[in-house]
């Protein structure tokens, strides 16, 4: 595929942030036409269904990058999609709906008035947010009144798996060249296994075949926690029961879990081969509250950032002292002890209008319009002047991190 490989970058940033020592890469799938990992198997299951004579495939989606993905690849190879999304992503995320089109496929909210399931499950609970399983079970309902069309599915089944078995491939390949041969551990996002396994299956393998020793972990949303909260059992991948039973850690077909913003998460069971390794204890299982993800990415305490602005509010020398001991502490505990210093305007008044913080020296400085500015601050001092900012954070390794009002950067 033209968009592979895809990046793995390393998360430097996300390293300061959690003060940590520890390398953080992360592969990224977004580079792909349709934005996702999804293409990965899109393409080659719209390729197959097309040397079959397929003209229209069906398909449901949760957030739509399923959809998107499928809807692209069956343009490619002259065919139609028609898809379901579930109702609570379709009515807040109406670009994935527009990309769809835009392919030449079609976009339904789920549960519909177009399928006998939609039907059914719209008279008993017209207020429903929707879930995958009904989303499924819609469009499988349409596949089967055709003789052309044919159902695909994005993720939980083995090929699916599969296919995108490329990304951990790769990985593997790229932390070699970074000088990384067995990381200590892999986490992926888990909703019906795809991402998941397309990461983790290749270091699995290399942990059963070479000795390596590559701690895998799945993370699942708290809100549809099938892998830490699910019995290990048979059971339908759709509400209707149009589909085979699998084996997987399921949370009952009928399960409408809450609208979290994560939308393609929303599923109530899990790929067979995840949920299989899983129960060999080939991996682990974390599940994660939304607000909990969200609060991980808080920014700079309001404790650091009145700190800072306090520098210049007192005269008191040993006062100003401890605010600098006090920061330098919160930022070797927060950032993992790479920061230089700050660099910020200055609230002193004429003829002064910025000032500088070494962490190193524990020193102050204030300057004029005309003083020269030490490196590595003095690209800081255009970003301090921006009334955006409220401060410029100067790191060992020159990179300049500009924090706002709000402590975000």
């Amino acid at each position: 595929a033209k968009w592979r490989p895809s990046p793995l970058i390393r998360a430097d940033r996300l390293e300061r942030a959690v003060g940590t020592r520890a390398r953080i890469f992360y592969k990224y799938e977004g580079v792909s036409p349709a934005g996702s990992h999804k293409p990965n198997t899109a393409v080659a299951q719209a390729w197959y269904n097309a040397q079959e004579g397929t003209t229209r495939l069906t398909t449901e989606t949760g957030a739509g990058q399923w959809g998107a993905s499928l809807a692209l690849a069956c343009a490619l190879f002259g065919m139609t999609c028609e898809v379901w999304q579930v109702r609570s992503s379709y009515e807040t995320k109406p670009y994935r709906r527009y990309q769809m089109e835009v392919y030449g496929s079609t976009c339904h909210s789920s549960p519909s008035e177009l399928t006998g399931a939609g039907r059914r499950i719209l008279a008993e609970d017209p207020e429903t947010t929707g879930s995958l399983g009904m989303a499924i079970s819609e469009a499988v309902e349409a596949a089967m009144a055709h003789d052309d069309v044919h159902y695909a599915l994005g993720s939980v089944l083995n090929h699916v798996m599969l296919h995108q078995s490329v990304i951990g491939r790769e990985a593997i390949a790229q932390l070699g060249a970074a000088g990384v041969e067995a990381p200590d551990a892999v986490f992926g996002c888990a909703g019906g296994g795809s991402n998941l396994a397309g990461l983790t299956f290749p270091f699995i393998g290399r942990n059963l075949t070479e000795g390596t020793a590559t701690r895998v972990v799945a993370c699942e949303p708290a809100a549809c926690p099938s892998l830490t909260r699910g019995e290990y059992r048979y059971d339908y991948g759709d509400v209707a029961g149009l589909t085979p039973m699998m084996k997987m850690y399921p949370l009952g077909a009928d399960f409408v879990p809450p609208a979290i913003h994560a939308g393609g998460l929303r599923y109530h069971g899990m790929s067979p081969m995840v949920s299989h390794a899983l129960h060999l204890g080939l991996m682990e299982a974390v599940a994660v509250e939304q607000d909990d993800a969200f609060a991980a990415g808080l920014p700079r305490s309001a404790q650091i950032m009145e700190a800072v602005r306090n520098l210049d509010m007192t005269q008191d020398t040993a006062y100003r002292a401890e605010l600098i001991a006090w920061i330098e502490r919160a930022y070797a505990d927060r950032m993992g002890g790479i920061l230089v210093g700050l660099f910020a305007r200055c609230y002193l008044g004429e003829p002064y209008i910025d000032h500088r913080m070494s962490i190193e020296g524990a020193i102050i400085e204030h300057y004029t319009p005309s003083d020269p500015v030490p490196e590595p601050y003095r690209q800081a001092r255009a970003l301090a002047r921006s009334p955006a900012y409220a401060y410029i954070e100067v790191y060992s390794d020159g990179e300049l991190v500009p924090v706002r009002e709000d402590g975000t950067g």
